[in-house]
């Protein structure tokens, strides 16, 4: 009697918990299943009880790296680890489990307990909180990024020629993308031609296109890439390596809308946006007689200077995140983000290839992973090896330099935030508190004209 009025109790104490727990014996087989487990599944106790926990929760780690069996295995718990588990519509849900060994009187294993947290409400707010940052497919909090993103509304809706400048990796093609699908255009064709990669003659007949017998394997008729583009956008990437005697030609493009196919001595109209972009200053070629000021001119309607990655740090780990979901999607891993360590060496890090580069770095950190958590063992050698460089200086040397660090992420932290405390705290993930002890500490000072704005205690 005293043992069924405890089990009633056992039942009655998980049924008022919000999280779902379950049990199974040491076959894995459910023996007993929560009233949230329920709710959370839409799978009924009665038909859970008796069957092994991979039929009941087809999760995305139940073929291979179950948690529960890792645990009965090795005797070690699973602490709020993030998978998928699918429930009776067939759906998605994320949520975080926790697992433990069931003993008995005599410490044996008699199976094992599972407790699992519905997180779909925390992965919406974190799409709505994504989405706040996201434009076209662009991540970024960044002031000057979102500046682009209202520069990007107001004109890409004319046909107005864009010119995108920026160093390589930084999301040119993107911004390109961006611009055709709000614009008038976007029921189009969207064309992309590497002006960098190809010789002249190959990039001249890709561009223009050719009529038959124009050159010796000519057999038929090949429309270019304006041809291909009508109606649509031409995306012209790297222009600056565009020799000066195709200048010309695209010059023609640029200011009539028109365009003669290598072999033909009829004009056709381009009825196509032009966006160009560069890694180059165009400027500086224009001095040095390497690119034509007329051109320079009817490319440079709307210029666009998209910032390098080190310029634009509070967006790493926005880029990381995406960039861990994406690839773990991908290769069908449960990559929970990155360990404590590693964050301070990326956010160290240059990037001289920009976002380019840390999707790299992202990508190959997921293929070596084997756990959760992305360490420094799974960051590419080069990562590792200034890693420890930085580790080899003196103390006092390292410990000057990471204050360098945060003194000079702060002041670009307040400045990006007109010195406001509470929107600069609110973009670093700290207290508005914390953030005017770390200013006292740095010892810095809030410029006169800011201090309205900064809201200083007393």
């Amino acid at each position: 009697m005293v043992t069924e009025h405890l089990k009633d109790q056992t039942h009655i104490i998980l049924d008022s918990i919000a999280d779902g727990v379950f049990t199974v014996d040491a076959d894995l087989k459910v023996t007993s299943f929560n009233r949230s487990a329920e709710t959370i599944t839409g799978i009924k106790k009665e038909e859970a009880i008796g069957r092994h926990c991979w039929e009941v929760f087809k999760a995305s780690i139940c073929e291979k790296r179950c948690a529960m069996k890792h645990t009965m295995k090795t005797g070690k718990p699973v602490v709020n680890q993030s998978i998928f588990i699918v429930n009776h519509r067939g759906d998605r849900i994320p949520v975080s489990i926790s697992t433990a060994l069931l003993r008995d009187q005599g410490e044996g294993v008699i199976g094992g307990v599972e407790t699992f947290r519905d997180l779909s409400v925390v992965e919406e707010l974190r799409k709505e909180l994504l989405g706040r940052h996201s434009f076209q497919d662009i991540i970024s909090k960044n002031k000057e990024m979102r500046r682009l993103f209202q520069m990007l509304e107001q004109v890409s809706d004319t046909d107005a020629t864009i010119l995108l400048q920026g160093e390589s990796g930084t999301g040119k093609e993107l911004f390109a993308k961006a611009i055709h699908a709000l614009s008038a255009r976007r029921n189009g064709p969207l064309m992309t031609i590497n002006c960098g990669s190809l010789p002249d003659t190959l990039l001249e007949s890709e561009l223009f296109g050719y009529e038959k017998g124009a050159h010796s394997t000519a057999f038929k008729d090949k429309p270019g890439r304006l041809a291909l583009s009508n109606g649509g956008t031409l995306f012209l990437d790297e222009i600056g390596d565009v020799s000066p005697a195709l200048q010309v030609r695209l010059l023609r493009v640029l200011q009539d809308k028109t365009y003669e196919p290598l072999g033909s001595t009829k004009s056709q109209k381009a009825d196509v946006r032009i966006v160009a972009a560069t890694n180059k200053n165009l400027e500086e070629l224009v001095e040095q007689g390497k690119f034509r000021r007329d051109l320079y001119y009817r490319v440079n309607v709307v210029k666009l200077v998209l910032p390098p990655l080190r310029e634009r740090k509070e967006d790493a780990p926005l880029l990381i995140e995406h960039f861990i979901r994406k690839f773990s999607r991908l290769m069908s891993k449960e990559i929970q983000g990155l360990s404590s360590e590693v964050v301070p060496v990326l956010m160290a890090h240059d990037f001289p290839g920009n976002i380019r580069e840390l999707e790299n770095i992202i990508e190959y950190a997921t293929v070596v992973c084997k756990n959760g958590l992305i360490g420094i063992e799974h960051l590419p050698d080069y990562l590792k090896e200034e890693n420890e460089r930085r580790s080899q200086k003196p103390s006092s040397e390292k410990a000057n330099s990471l204050k360098d660090v945060e003194r000079s992420y702060i002041c670009e932290a307040l400045d990006r935030n007109q010195w406001n405390r509470s929107a600069t705290a609110a973009e670093m993930g700290i207290h508005p508190t914390t953030l005017w002890r770390k200013m006292k500490r740095f010892r810095i000072r809030v410029p006169k004209e800011a201090e309205r704005n900064f809201h200083s205690p007393s």
